[in-house]
């Protein structure tokens, strides 16, 4: 009867197998390799490709890391091959792999880069005929992640031509001694298994082979049905039919499930090999090797940190198979047998910025929640730049360190000053595991003087303010750096009491120009300013900005007593970098099936918000503010930087929010319950801000902020705030908008859109 039974099944392969060649008619030499292609049930969420800008040099761009992070290898010669780079005194050949980005397939290509020695400033980059590229020079993609919840431990790749046969042949004993005899499904080995479970009255064999298996994890859900088994049993075939042995077992040695350790998958024999044993897993012994094997069949159950005698036993088990099959010689079966299991365990490689794929993820079940819920795959092409992410946590883990404040917390996000693209985002300490909770997007905190330079946009833009039908006064103008302040005590009066905002020094300095004000960031000044142009109208345009404000704001609001995130805070602050435009931040530029269908696209979307030249000029104050105010540690040598500091009451918030050009970063520090943490911007957040300005400028397009038209240079008398002659003795140079410049002489008896806002 078994016989019969194994005769049909073989019969049922050879049609099937016939089938699946006709089907696939494939050229093998034209196929990707298979550890490149994804199942229908894969997940990858990639970093963006980065764009290699002309005029950086070699180091700033921090090419040759970005490579070897790739598994590219240096090699000393023009590369003959995908996946080599040559960095030499006038050039920078990059053999650059096969890969899809931007909706594209991108086959794999040679490209140089021309350099201008010594430095290695990027002059232009060619095909490998010498031709100049029309378009920038990219690199493929990194793979930040292969699940949308965070629970799967980076995978190390392996190459199977580097493992020796020891690593691999346990796995074939373990489960599928007759890989490289049949054409993927065998027929004997399901009349076996068949067999063994009707004399176990269980399930004590299955009859799925190694082809089989990494069938059902890339291309199937976990659904049992007869359908799904034909499935199997046909894309096993064409499998086989498509991809040598070698190459299907590479692809399972980098797939397979070993269980979860410290709440995180375990894929593949190279992330396993790090995890268990603290090794690569071209040193696995053979003991080592037939313990993992021997856990494919339960990886939980049979895991050696959970169940240790259950391991071993399965591993002995697995290395008498080996004897059996004639695979290994008596004498090492037996040493191995005698080796007790020893693990060196290590933490599962750590995942890149948590908290940005969660946000990541969000947004994909929000654009194909019905695909996730049965469990398909897709493609997440995201906006996060890895070694600004790298840079961006070393800056924070560095000045957490440095703080030594107990509790302290921290959240930095950097954005693409011209499109609004995510590019880093640090959600907390990058030393806490498994810390879910995202500061940058939902840390709503009180930023303090850090939402005055968001005050002057209605400031100098408009000004009107509140009206009153009965009064006589002319209509106010739009003020400018230049205009004088009133630091004096003020009070308003509310129905809950007089308000009486205070300097953080509790001095007062008499009359003061906008300018000064903001850069020693007084507080009187700006309270004043909001009630001359209307607290209402004032707020009004931060919303616009992006910050979200209650529908009465209190007056305290001009202060930064109101609660907001850095994610919303580098938003608003992407008007001076723009300038006048708001961008919406966003962390996806495309979800795709695995095979390539678009599943949604994102595109950068901006508001106007001021003039152009209303954003340049309150930017221009905060470039003083760097460089001489309460700001100057944020200041970086070579680049542009404008940016505000701000301290929320009784110190409990720290930021430091500004750009450089190419970048708009936002930094908060604080405590996640809340209480103080004793610090100010300048101390807590300003040196992580500048840490990772400093680092980051040069490896992004350099970008200054161009000077609109209408912003013109005029020389003022400090005294009165009139336009004077350049020639004056006592005159001094500002910024202007045409429109809002400052009259010759008085136009009014009491001139009272020139002297002291009051």
């Amino acid at each position: 009867m078994l016989s019969r039974y194994a005769s049909l099944v073989a019969f049922a392969t050879v049609v099937l197998w016939m089938m699946a060649t006709a089907l696939s008619g494939a050229d093998e030499n034209t196929e990707p390799r298979l550890t490149d292609t994804l199942g229908r049930s894969d997940v990858r969420v990639l970093s963006a490709a980065f764009e290699i800008p002309l005029g950086a040099t070699v180091e700033e761009l921090a090419l040759a890391e970005r490579l070897e992070r790739q598994n590219y290898r240096r090699v000393r010669q023009r590369p003959e091959r995908p996946g080599e780079f040559f960095w030499g005194h006038e050039v920078f050949w990059i053999y650059r792999r096969a890969h899809r980005s931007g909706g594209q397939d991108r086959p794999a290509r040679l490209f140089a880069l021309r350099l201008e020695p010594p430095a290695g400033r990027i002059l232009q980059a060619e095909n490998a005929d010498g031709a100049a590229l029309r378009k920038a020079l990219r690199l493929e993609p990194e793979l930040l992640a292969e699940s949308l919840g965070g629970d799967r431990a980076p995978r190390i790749p392996i190459v199977f031509d580097d493992l020796p046969e020891h690593v691999w042949r346990p796995l074939l004993a373990a489960e599928d001694a007759r890989f490289f005899d049949h054409v993927g499904i065998d027929g004997r080995g399901i009349a076996r298994a068949l067999l063994a479970n009707a004399r176990a009255g269980g399930v004590a064999q299955g009859g799925s082979t190694i082809t089989q298996q990494l069938i059902k994890r890339r291309d199937l859900t976990p659904k049992r049905t007869l359908g799904r088994k034909a499935s199997e049993v046909m894309r096993a075939l064409a499998l086989e039919a498509d991809y040598d042995k070698e190459e299907i077992l590479e692809a399972y040695l980098d797939h397979v499930y070993l269980g979860h350790v410290d709440g995180v998958s375990i894929d593949g024999w190279g992330t396993a090999a790090r995890v268990f044993f603290s090794k690569h897993v071209e040193d696995l012994d053979l003991a080592e090797s037939a313990l993992l094997a021997g856990m494919v069949q339960g990886p939980n159950r049979l895991s050696p940190v959970r169940n240790p005698e259950a391991a071993q036993k399965r591993r002995d088990w697995v290395l008498s198979r080996m004897e059996e099959l004639g695979w290994t010689a008596a004498d090492e079966v037996a040493a191995a047998r005698r080796q007790a299991v020893r693990l060196k365990r290590s933490s599962p490689p750590r995942r890149m910025a948590p908290q940005f794929l969660r946000w990541v993820a969000e947004a994909a079940e929000s654009s194909a929640p019905e695909r996730l819920a049965k469990g398909r795959g897709l493609v997440a092409e995201t906006t996060l730049d890895p070694h600004l992410q790298r840079l961006a946590e070393d800056a924070v883990g560095h000045g957490l360190r440095n703080l030594g404040a107990r509790g302290a917390q921290a959240a930095l996000v950097a954005l693409d000053a011209t499109t609004g693209e995510v590019l880093a985002h640090v959600g907390g300490d990058p030393r806490g595991a498994g810390d879910q909770f995202d500061r940058v997007r939902q840390a709503e905190r009180q930023p303090g003087s850090a939402i005055k330079p968001l005050l002057l946009l209605e400031a100098f833009d408009r000004c009107a303010g509140p009206r009153d039908a009965e009064r006589s006064d002319p209509p106010r103008r739009p003020l400018f750096p230049a205009s004088r302040v009133l630091d004096a005590p003020y009070r308003l009066e509310l129905p809950s009491g007089p308000w009486e905002p205070e300097n953080n020094d509790r001095q007062f300095r008499g009359v003061v120009r906008l300018r000064d004000a903001l850069s020693q960031s007084l507080n009187v000044p700006f309270a004043r300013l909001a009630g001359w142009c209307g607290l209402e109208a004032t707020a009004e345009r931060a919303r616009e900005a992006g910050l979200s404000l209650p529908e009465e704001v209190p007056p305290a609001f001009v202060l930064g007593a109101i609660e907001t995130t850095p994610l919303r805070m580098a938003e608003a602050f992407t008007v001076f970098a723009t300038p006048g435009k708001a961008l919406r931040p966003f962390p996806v530029r495309r979800l795709e099936r695995p095979g390539g269908r678009l599943l949604a696209r994102s595109k950068a979307m901006s508001r106007r918000v001021v003039r152009p030249a209303t954003g340049y000029l309150v930017r221009d104050m905060m470039r003083t503010a760097a460089e001489v105010g309460t700001a100057r540690g944020g200041a970086v040598q070579g680049i542009d930087v404008a940016g505000k500091t701000g301290t929320s009451s009784r110190r409990r918030d720290a930021w430091f929010v500004g750009d450089t050009g190419s970048l708009v970063i936002a930094v908060w520090v604080g405590r996640d319950d809340g209480e103080p943490l004793g610090l100010s911007g300048a101390a807590a957040a300003a040196p992580i801000w500048q840490r990772f300005a400093a680092a980051a400028a040069g490896s992004r397009p350099r970008r200054s902020v161009e000077r609109p038209s209408r912003v013109v240079e005029r020389a003022y008398d400090p005294d009165t705030g009139r336009r004077v002659r350049e020639t004056r003795r006592g005159s001094e140079m500002e910024l202007f908008r045409l429109g809002a410049l400052p009259p010759h002489k008085r136009v009014f008896r009491k001139d009272p859109a020139l002297p002291v806002v009051r």
